[in-house]
């Protein structure tokens, strides 16, 4: 009941806001994992090693800070609203091209295009959303948008589960074109921040403004990035080759794998709710290393079980606490951001994070090829023992800003 009464508080401005900006972090999510369950099928075709067509998870994420920066200047000068709505046409066109790649080189290019519009998203949907909705049950609301991010790779497993043996991974990435109809209810629906509106006659162009502010505090700035590098080498370490485990060590057939997947992300939106929920009340800090700590002792269960029912218990476990701790990061960042320069500071924090982590898939891949011939479990339990560990302690080395007034951009 608590949930429907956080919704019922907002106006149907806030709320079609908010339903907006969740849908397209969603659906930016679903189009990204289209690939993670479909590298086995890509590097069939194209003849590669997995390790191989893993480089394009790579070239994805390392592409991605490119697009916080150029979307979060836009939205920082033209506005949020025109600015989400290109991005969403952006990440659907370069996600369409991607299955019509004839050969893996180009297939790496369009990954990279599409890695720089995904990049461009999460800041600007954040910005927007937290800049109108109201202070409180903030966390909450972080909770639900970050899990969007769970939303959309549930939606890749239902969606490779039910189509791929019927369309072969190309009408995957076809399917991934849709969320450009998303527009038409941003065009319709949504109205621009106030808090971006109320500051848009600054006296300095915002361009400027972004450049400045970064410097201004870049204490700030270089804490977040190393936070957001703990943070994506967590949720893509123990994502983004977990379905190719399934497959490699288990020998699952795909309707198996989505199975798990679902049940693993439905783990991972309950974490992400209720540990931004509780983040208001225990803290943004107190919440993350609870949830980061937690996971280590579900790595046997989710990393070395040998049945379906246990390995979709360890992944449902194991998801709830690494998205747990993720769903406290939109307020957490927002909060920690300078007002003047909110549309890409977040953002570029975020996604310069992921550049540094984006090795991480091609870098599992090659150890479980050449150091334990081809099993990805030892990998895998490392990786989360490892990252996991890291982003407890930065938190902890950190500061909060819980509350922080979000109502403004000067």
């Amino acid at each position: 009941m608590e949930f429907i009464g956080h919704f019922r508080r907002l106006t149907s401005v806030q709320r079609n806001t908010f339903i907006a900006c969740f849908l397209g972090w969603s659906l930016d999510a679903f189009d990204f994992f289209i690939l993670t369950f479909c590298v086995s099928a890509i590097a069939t075709e194209f003849q590669a090693k997995v390790s191989a067509v893993a480089a394009a998870i790579f070239i994805t994420l390392a592409f991605r800070p490119v697009g916080a920066f150029l979307f979060g200047m836009m939205a920082d000068r033209f506005g949020r609203r025109p600015t989400l709505m290109v991005d969403i046409i952006a990440y659907s066109v370069f996600e369409l091209s991607s299955a019509f790649a004839p050969s893996l080189k180009v297939f790496l290019i369009t990954r990279a295009l599409f890695g720089i519009a995904m990049g461009g998203e999460w800041g600007v949907g954040a910005a927007l959303a937290f800049e109108t909705l109201p202070k409180e049950g903030r966390g909450f609301f972080s909770g639900l948008l970050q899990e969007g991010y769970a939303v959309g790779y549930l939606m890749a497993a239902l969606v490779y589960g039910a189509v791929f043996q019927f369309v072969g991974w190309r009408g995957m990435f076809v399917i991934g074109a849709l969320p450009a109809f998303l527009v038409i209810y941003v065009r319709t629906r949504v109205d621009e921040s106030p808090a971006w509106k109320e500051g848009r006659d600054a006296a300095k162009p915002p361009d400027r403004m972004a450049g400045k502010g970064i410097l201004t505090y870049l204490g700030t700035f270089a804490f977040l990035v190393v936070l957001m590098f703990a943070f994506n080498s967590f949720s893509h370490g123990s994502q983004d080759l977990y379905p190719t485990f399934l497959q490699k060590d288990h020998k699952f057939a795909q309707h198996t794998v989505g199975l798990i997947a679902i049940v693993a992300n439905i783990g991972a939106l309950l974490g992400g709710v209720c540990f931004g929920t509780w983040s208001e009340k225990m803290g943004r800090r107190r919440a993350i290393i609870v949830a980061a700590l937690l996971s280590i002792p579900i790595i046997p269960l989710w990393a070395y079980s040998q049945t379906v029912p246990m390995l979709a218990l360890g992944g449902f476990l194991m998801q709830f606490m690494v998205q747990g701790a993720w769903g406290v990061i939109p307020a957490h960042l927002n909060e920690l951001s300078p007002p003047a320069v909110r549309g890409t500071f977040p953002g570029l924090a975020y996604q310069l994070g992921n550049f540094f982590s984006s090795w991480n898939g091609v870098a599992q891949a090659r150890l479980a090829e050449q150091r334990f011939g081809g099993a990805f479990a030892p990998v895998l339990g490392w990786t989360v023992l490892i990252v996991a560990s890291l982003a407890a302690f930065v938190t902890w080395c950190g500061e909060e800003r819980r509350g922080a007034d979000l109502s403004n951009t000067k």
